[in-house]
């Protein structure tokens, strides 16, 4: 049976989620946080490692002024 590709972008969100809750997990561990910050605290950490390992998200682009548009 062969096995199904893996597609690579799901395996780096995967090992994101995965850094993600066991540095909350930790947090917990240690005394740090509190278990109902879990919510907030996990958003927060999870941004910030899917930041370092995919680079910050596009800056939007702005759109010209009305009296620029053709």
């Amino acid at each position: 049976m062969a096995s199904p590709k893996t597609n690579p972008k799901t395996n780096i969100d995967e090992q994101i989620l995965r850094a993600s809750k066991e540095i909350v997990v930790k947090f917990i561990e240690t005394g740090r946080v509190s278990p109902t910050a879990f919510p907030e605290l996990f958003q927060s950490i999870y941004r910030t490692v899917e930041e370092t390992v995919k680079g910050p998200p596009p800056e939007p682009q702005e759109e010209p002024p009305a009296e620029l548009k053709g």
